[in-house]
């Protein structure tokens, strides 16, 4: 237990620690994010919270870390050009074509360091090699991490709170599994969203920004990479998806959405989860509690995984899908406002 404790609670000390003075530092330089016709607060903000999540899991990874260097580090690195790419287009906003071309960079470097996807389980038995396809899909799976993350911090506590949950499911995975390097790192990761997150539920103190759910995102992805995926467990690939599953499905529902809409894939909309909930009159602390909920449920749903057999898994995946698509349908997010709703 220890594995996993002094790394959680180092990192969720310093996070709380040091917020404060990243906010008053973002003050000073004038890091605000002024309030739009998208955005549920009202009053400029600073946005510079995730160099203290980053500082946090840096600081407790370095200290209880002691494993391969090479994949710490480069997870370290990545972690560093996310939170800087973030910064970057969070003081001035980046073309999206740039964003995703600095994202796929830093997934790139992260191959380079070793961080990589060699194989997937084969459901029917044995593993599918990836061979030279191993460096591309890893860099599709850690974008898109980053860009999901990024798409669900919409309100304040949403993103650091439900990537703690999907933290915690993989450290519990990891822990069962044996797999001390992504435990320790699992734990910081969670720590440090944990104690941001303090200062970040509503009415919010300080927002993580791009910097904080790039870093995110990366993070997660790396850390499923070195842990849940290297196992040859039949439902390997399908954990992490779980476990970060909220942010996934609603990132999903947005594509068809504004597909069937005749939208550009990357145009902003008021459709996601979260903008539906409050529509419908939950407060914003409500909205977090509801998706918290959805998150631990999908988490609990990526942890049964792994200790049942594979028909069992398959019932368990039925059931969730059957739940995401009710809830798609009774929150309206394939709806398409002012138009026709989508079929099903």
């Amino acid at each position: 237990m220890t594995s996993f404790l002094y790394p959680f609670l180092v990192a969720l000390g310093i996070a709380f620690a040091i917020t404060p003075i990243v906010k008053r530092f973002a003050v000073r330089v004038g890091a605000l994010t002024e309030p739009n016709s998208r955005s549920v607060h009202t009053i400029p903000t600073p946005h510079l919270g995730g160099v203290a999540i980053y500082i946090a899991f840096a600081a407790a990874s370095v200290l209880f870390g002691r494993f391969p260097q090479r994949e710490l580090y480069g997870i370290l690195a990545g972690g560093a050009f996310s939170v800087v790419l973030g910064t970057i287009d969070d003081f001035r906003p980046l073309p999206p074509r740039t964003k995703l071309l600095g994202q796929v960079l830093i997934a790139a470097f992260a191959v380079l360091t070793g961080v990589r996807i060699d194989f997937l389980t084969n459901p029917l038995g044995g593993l599918l090699l990836l061979g030279r396809l191993s460096g591309i899909f890893t860099i599709i799976w850690i974008t898109s991490f980053m860009n999901v993350v990024n798409l669900i911090d919409g309100i304040d506590g949403l993103a650091a709170g439900v990537s703690s949950i999907a933290a915690l499911t993989l450290l519990f995975v990891a822990f069962r599994q044996g797999q001390a390097f992504a435990v320790v790192l699992t734990a910081a990761l969670a720590g440090s969203a944990l104690g941001f997150l303090k200062y970040n539920f509503n009415p919010a103190k300080i927002f993580m920004g791009d910097a904080g759910a790039n870093f995110l995102g990366f993070t997660l992805a790396a850390i499923s990479i070195e842990g849940t995926l290297k196992s040859a467990a039949t439902v390997a690939v399908i954990v992490p998806v779980l476990a970060l599953g909220l942010p996934i499905f609603d990132t999903f529902f947005a594509i068809v959405r504004r597909l069937w809409s005749g939208k550009p894939v990357g145009a902003a909309d008021r459709g996601h989860l979260h903008h539906r909930l409050l529509d419908m009159g939950l407060s914003q602390r409500q909205t977090c509690y509801v998706m918290y909920g959805i998150s631990i449920l999908l988490g609990l749903a990526a942890v049964s995984l792994t200790v049942v057999q594979v028909r069992d898994a398959v019932l368990i995946l039925g059931c969730v899908g059957t739940g995401i698509f009710v809830a798609a349908r009774r929150t309206g997010v394939l709806e398409i406002r002012g138009q026709k709703t989508l079929k099903q």
